[in-house]
């Protein structure tokens, strides 16, 4: 706690995301209570009405701790940023958006201009005739308008600033936050040691199918199923009935709460310990299943197009494989011509 004896301040922060974070942290149940107890809010729009002058008149490290989720889409997106992190002593990139990029990133996959055409253009719900899309500064008889900047590329928290700590999820689980939580009340009030600074908090050292209960042989498959394709045999590893589960190239900390109700696991808690670019451990992970045993005399011309087969039932790889992890990626992003 501060030397004056005032609490700790607690800010939050909603970037581009989907605001699940803010719902999993009121989520923890009756631990709010006490999160209200040891901390005063300094910055949390969700919940209650602060202004971001409110934040812009606090002196520097004034917010001891800030979780700030989604990722960096925007200008208004990286000044909130380099504010927040002005202005707090610990500065977590909180959940998958923030941590990786997610949903927002597989923008990267194609152009600023592209998904502009998309959502005000080319798109069989609107009416917009004159084809008018959203500038950064429009005259009105009032003044100047302003919106902010649409950037081009998806960024995630700590290509932008220096962060902290990292809670992974898409949104974290909420026994993981409150353990996040307790950690850092206890460095705060009882001047308890806080994790070394990078540290992933919230997540596991090894993957989800350790502690995924569905039952695991050495087997392969000839081809992949989407969820709405098959039932799946209750107890089986879904991976082994050729549903496509991240949980090999995943790390744990969620509770296989996905496989454990028959939905392969989408990879939202991040890439194992070591792991530099997730999505290519996801492609080997699945690549290892893929049966391409052939007949006696088979030439390799038809090794290969069993492969391709056995492929080609993976609609979207490149949105599958980088699903959460696109930001994060050694591709980081595509290269593409109208780059706007």
């Amino acid at each position: 706690m501060s030397t004056n004896g005032a609490k700790p301040k607690l800010a939050m922060y909603w970037a581009a995301s989907c605001g699940g974070c803010e719902i999993a942290t009121l989520n923890i149940g009756e631990h709010i209570l006490t999160v209200d107890q040891v901390f005063d809010l300094a910055f949390f729009p969700c919940i209650a009405d602060f202004k971001v002058s409110d934040v812009e008149g606090y002196p520097d490290g004034y917010i001891d701790l800030c979780l700030f989720n989604g990722a960096i889409r925007s200008s208004e997106n990286e000044h909130m940023a380099h504010l927040l992190r002005r202005k707090s002593k610990i500065l977590v990139a909180f959940g998958s958006c923030a941590y990786e990029g997610c949903i927002p990133a597989l923008a990267n996959l194609t152009s600023r201009q592209a998904v502009l055409r998309t959502v005000y253009l080319d798109n069989p719900s609107l009416d917009n005739p004159s084809g008018v899309l959203p500038q950064t500064t429009t005259p009105a008889p009032e003044g100047e308008l302003t919106l902010p900047a649409f950037y081009h590329t998806v960024k995630t928290l700590d290509q932008v600033v220096d962060v902290d700590y990292y809670v992974p999820g898409c949104p974290p689980e909420s026994h993981q936050i409150w353990a996040v939580l307790q950690t850092v009340v206890a460095a705060l009030t009882e001047g308890a040691p806080l994790p070394p600074k990078g540290t992933i908090l919230g997540a596991g050292q090894v993957a989800v199918c350790e502690e995924c209960p569905l039952a695991r042989h050495e087997k392969t498959i000839p081809r992949f199923y989407r969820p709405y394709e098959i039932v799946p045999k209750p107890g089986l590893c879904l991976l082994e009935q050729g549903l496509v589960c991240l949980g090999p190239a995943t790390v744990c900390g969620c509770g296989a709460l996905c496989p454990r109700v028959g939905m392969g696991c989408r990879g939202c808690y991040g890439p194992l310990p070591g792991v530099v670019d997730q999505g290519a451990r996801i492609l080997t992970a699945l690549a290892s299943v893929i049966d391409v045993t052939g007949k006696p005399g088979d030439n390799e011309e038809e090794l290969a197009r069993r492969v391709q087969d056995a492929v080609s039932t993976i609609p979207d790889p490149a949105g599958l494989f980088y699903y959460f992890s696109m930001a994060h990626s050694l591709l980081h992003r595509a290269r593409v011509a109208d780059n706007q």
